[in-house]
């Protein structure tokens, strides 16, 4: 029997690919934000979900048995992100995490990253760490995560091999960064793709972290010294000491032609020395890697076309959404719970004089301006989805608000406590929006850095 296997960033590079390799194989449910029509591959389920939803992603992988998880958040999804990548994704992780547990998942096979050997994880680049982050939330509630960690990945379509691509193809003389000089072991797509179909379901590697990688092992110089000349054309390309991380980051999004929202990680990531170590290298099946060269030389055939999506349902969005997620140290080890009841008690005390809170029987929290009747915002707390780890409130009135039958608030712990995460999803404001972005918005920020600073410091019990 077929195994259903679900894929959390189905559209992306990697996940189009396994399904056009695999979809014959498997049962393959793919998730998206928005509803597909006219799907080119019939056998392939195409499911919307909102991952910053707990109940939707429950909803989403009902049924399945196996899941892949290719979600690395680069990109804001509403008008005002009011978060960093690193914090979003943490988030999404613990979401997909509770929602495997729920439907009793047996396995989450996570694409991330290799690390840095004998560095500290407080001092790897942003994005290894945030990688390394996503790893362990995905495995903390029991279901067998078995982690792929890979450096560049070369196939048609993806993002990083052609940023190196229109580097070559647009720069006659490449003046490279220091950091151009650090090694790694790239990876072909066609082998990545047979290293995950070998580890689904394979219980031999749950729980388990691999590095993969090609065994040859090049500088990210020698990549651009190698692809030009797979490319057939003559560059000179040297390397300088002095060339500044904001400079090489600008320089990078520009000629590579890549936005500078990916670009960025990635360059504070080539620091690094990132090769496979011999404890962690995939050992499951032989595999005949392909060398740089030949991976390149699949990524350039015009015949391997990025596989087709289906198209998808233009939804009607809501205008001016905002989101906006802050992670805080727990350093005094408090529940989400405490947290939540806290910051009711302290923001009126905070701006004491100015705001009011008044709390009903039922939970619901209104936050009024001095002597009004009507709550700037309020709040409802949603008992039957919330726990001692996790404190859900729907936004559901307030003069500062003009929809209340969406966006909520939340406060979760993650990592096994060692932050707090406070989070605002889907609100739209009723201030017209260039008087929100530099009044509310602002001041929001500002309320949520303090609230951390007031929980750092707190001495109470």
């Amino acid at each position: 029997m077929k195994k259903t296997i679900a894929i959390a960033g189905a559209g992306g590079y990697i996940g189009r690919w396994f399904i056009n390799k695999y979809k014959n194989k498997y049962n393959i449910i793919a998730l998206s934000r928005r509803d597909a029509i006219q799907n080119p591959d019939p056998e392939v389920e195409w499911r919307k979900v909102e991952l910053f939803s707990i109940t939707s992603t429950i909803e989403a992988l009902q049924g399945v048995d196996y899941a892949i998880y290719l979600i690395h958040s680069m990109s804001a999804l509403t008008r005002l992100d009011q978060g960093s990548f690193e914090d979003t994704d943490l988030l999404l992780a613990d979401n997909f995490s509770r929602a495997a547990e729920a439907n009793n998942i047996k396995q989450i096979l996570y694409l991330g990253g290799i690390l840095p050997k004998e560095v500290e994880e407080e001092k790897m680049s942003i994005h290894l760490r945030s990688r390394l982050e996503v790893e362990k939330t995905l495995g903390e509630r029991g279901v067998p995560v078995t982690a792929l960690r890979a450096g560049v990945i070369v196939g048609p379509g993806g993002s990083s091999f052609e940023m190196v691509r229109n580097l070559v193809r647009k720069l006659p003389i490449l003046m490279c960064p220091k950091w151009t000089t650090s090694q790694t072991q790239s990876i072909s797509l066609r082998d990545t793709l047979t290293i995950m179909d070998s580890c689904i379901g394979n219980e031999n590697v749950f729980g388990r972290a691999i590095e993969i990688g090609s065994p040859e092992i090049l500088s990210y110089k020698g990549m651009l010294e190698e692809t030009a000349r797979v490319m057939g054309k003559k560059r000179v390309i040297f390397t300088v000491p002095v060339f500044s991380v904001g400079f090489s980051k600008l320089w990078v999004s520009y000629f590579g032609e890549t936005p500078s929202k990916l670009v960025s990680p990635l360059v504070e990531s080539l620091k690094h020395t990132l090769t496979v170590s011999e404890e962690l290298k995939f050992k499951e099946k032989e595999i005949d890697y392909l060398t740089y060269e030949e991976s390149v030389k699949e990524a350039l055939d015009p015949k391997n076309k990025l596989p087709a999506l289906p198209k998808f349902k233009h939804d009607r969005e809501v205008k001016n959404t905002v989101r906006s997620i802050q992670r805080m140290p727990n350093t005094r080890h408090k529940s989400a719970l405490w947290v939540a009841n806290r910051y009711k008690r302290w923001l009126p005390t905070f701006f004491r004089f100015l705001i009011n809170a008044k709390e009903t029987s039922r939970g619901d929290i209104g936050f009024y301006l001095l002597k009004g009747s009507k709550p700037m915002l309020q709040l409802t707390l949603i008992p039957d989805r919330s726990d001692i780890k996790r404190q859900l409130f729907y936004i559901t009135g307030g003069w500062l608000v003009k929809r209340f039958d969406y966006g909520w608030l939340e406060f979760r712990e993650v990592l096994g406590g060692k932050y707090m995460i406070t989070a605002i999803h889907e609100f739209v404001p009723r201030l017209p929006w260039f008087v929100y972005v530099n009044t509310q918005a602002r001041i929001h920020l500002w309320v949520m850095n303090r609230f951390r600073d007031y929980l750092e410091k707190y001495k109470g019990n």
